[in-house]
């Protein structure tokens, strides 16, 4: 079998198929949770504790080039090329891991609350009451085998 053949047959077996796809619909759910935890959650994140920004919060380990006339925040400097240690960032980007993985948390345990309810069995109707001569007939039943009991 030729390289090319084996290749072929390979890249379009159905499970490389699938995993090319999921990883396709998990680039796109990404962007959704990231832009959800970025777009909606962090404002109000921000809101609540005050508007608090992390990103400019750096130590810089050497000073700007000479004559630099830029402002000192952390975008600025770094494109400066003024090494520095971005805690600020580094912050920002451990609460957005932490809040985007409590977001994906949350929907895959809803996810998992609809399919179990999907698996479930429906619950099989109570069975109805035996009619009456059944009844009856039994009660005969049980009174003759009391009689012929010694």
């Amino acid at each position: 079998m030729g390289f090319a053949k084996e290749f072929r047959e390979f890249a379009v077996r159905g499970n490389v198929v699938d995993l090319a796809v999921g990883v396709i619909v998990g680039a796109a759910f990404a962007k959704i949770v990231d832009s959800l935890v970025k777009d909606l959650v962090m404002p109000v994140v921000g809101r609540v504790i005050g508007g608090l920004d992390f990103s400019n919060h750096f130590l810089r380990l050497a000073d700007p080039p000479p004559g630099y006339q830029g402002p000192m925040t952390y975008e600025a400097l770094t494109k400066a090329g003024v090494p520095l240690f971005a805690y600020g960032n580094f912050l920002t980007v451990l609460l957005n891991f932490v809040l985007l993985a409590f977001v994906i948390f949350l929907m895959v345990r809803q996810v998992n609350r609809v399919r179990r309810r999907l698996e479930q069995p429906a619950a099989e109707p109570a069975a109805a009451p035996p009619p009456e001569d059944v009844l009856l007939l039994r009660e005969i039943r049980d009174a003759l085998r009391q009689r012929s009991a010694p």
